[in-house]
């Protein structure tokens, strides 16, 4: 087989993370040097990111360039930065890996984006499970400034830019970018519809650009290596990059594998982790988090990008990949993932705050032997209404109910014909 390129896990050690001085033997910063001391404009930065193809790894994948651009030209000063490292969906954990392996590649990924929309100060914004976390970025963000990467006049040039750690609160909902610079605020963590955008106005009304973190780390080394490069990494024609996959459940070797974009769920699982646990038949998996649809064996060998998997009626998402196998109980499953989203909803609007707690009612029932025939029509129109909530965290939970009843309706039929969950029996 093949060898497979790693960029964000390149070097990656098995207990510690990677220093700065070995981050810099392998080419860490040098982007930084040909960018912001070689003086090359920051509206050519944004054009090679752009040119890359560089789409967000945090689950909505948007252009990264494209939302640089939309800081105006014209927009107020202080311009700010905002690392989103929250990372509390069910099943995700690729960031937290990614800081605990190559921390200076997102450091230096965050100057690299301030400089090309003249950004003056940065936020990592970390939950508060993830102190280690934290203490590494602030150590090596110590680092960086003692060598002349961070603060007054980087690298002898006219661009000034810091960062500072900052440990939210802890709750899902931070995760959406609006509800995320509430938070850094000292606000009520409530999403925000636009317009405007925060691009716009967003940190104390101030144009404010929120990346998700291994977004951020890949725009060094778009920078050193160029466009082509970095496309020329993915599988097929539509892809570009790496991705970091992070895989747990019912697999031999769970954890975060650095990929090319595009490699096959099939791969991925029968290769890179080691197979299905011995004794265990591939049943479903969610492709991106909790709040992704549930892939059935059909799709087992889907390509993992942004294009294959909207072919199938699905997304990518984080890219975490939570693996079920034939002997796991798919209406528990959800309703477990159902609780937590229940749970987390800010109360903000009516479909969120009602609408999952009734649907998290209706499949207890179900999974505790009290369910009736008519629940499935509701949980289907409760999918449908839950889509006139404010923000994007009642249509993302309701995903893994839609797919439920798409694929797996005849196992919630047996559970109220049979008046309790037949993997329990």
């Amino acid at each position: 087989m093949a060898e497979i390129p790693q960029v964000l896990f390149k070097n990656r050690k098995p207990d510690r993370v990677l220093s700065l001085e070995e981050y810099r033997e392998m080419g860490g910063y040098e982007a930084l040097r040909k960018c912001v001391g070689g003086g090359l404009p920051p509206k050519e930065v944004t054009r090679i990111v752009t040119e890359a193809d560089l789409r967000g790894r945090g689950g909505a994948g948007f252009p990264a360039g494209k939302k640089w651009e939309a800081v105006p030209d014209s927009g107020d000063f202080p311009r700010y930065l905002v690392a989103n490292a929250d990372e509390m969906e069910p099943g995700t954990f690729k960031d937290r890996m990614l800081i605990h392996v190559n921390p200076h590649a997102i450091i230096e990924g965050m100057i690299l984006t301030a400089y090309a929309f003249s950004g003056s100060k940065g936020f990592f914004f970390v939950r508060p499970s993830y102190e280690s976390s934290a203490f590494i970025l602030e150590r090596e963000l110590a680092f960086a400034k003692e060598a002349g990467f961070l603060g007054k006049n980087i690298l002898g040039s006219d661009f000034s830019f810091d960062i500072v750690v900052h440990r939210s609160g802890g709750r899902y909902i931070c995760g959406e970018a609006s509800a995320l610079l509430n938070a850094i605020m000292g606000k009520r963590p409530n999403p925000v519809k636009p317009p405007p955008y925060p691009t716009v106005r967003g940190l104390w009304d101030k144009p404010t650009v929120v990346n998700n973190v291994e977004t951020l780390a890949n725009v060094p080394y778009i920078l050193r290596n160029g466009p082509e490069w970095f496309k020329g990494l993915a599988v097929g024609a539509n892809g570009a990059g790496t991705k970091i996959f992070a895989v747990s459940g019912r697999v031999v070797s769970p954890g975060a594998v650095e990929l090319p974009m595009g490699t096959r769920l099939s791969e991925i699982i029968d290769v890179h982790c080691g197979g299905m646990l011995p004794g265990s038949e591939f049943k479903a998996c969610l492709p991106g988090g909790a709040s992704t649809r549930f892939l059935a064996k059909e799709h087992y060998d889907v390509r993992m990008d942004f294009d294959g998997l909207r072919a199938v009626g699905n997304r990518l998402g984080t890219g975490a990949i939570m693996v079920f196998d034939h002997k796991t109980c798919l209406v528990g499953a959800t309703l477990n993932m159902m609780e937590f989203f229940a749970r987390e909803s800010c109360g903000w609007c009516t479909p969120c705050r009602e609408g999952l707690p009734y649907m998290r009612d209706l499949l207890r029932r179900i999974e505790s032997g009290e369910g009736r025939a008519e629940y499935i029509p509701l949980l289907k129109t409760l999918c449908g209404e839950v889509w006139n909530a404010y923000c994007a965290l009642a249509p993302g939970a309701a995903e893994p109910v839609v797919s439920l009843l798409q694929f797996f309706e005849e196992e919630v039929r047996e559970h109220i014909a049979r008046k309790g969950c037949p993997f329990h029996a």
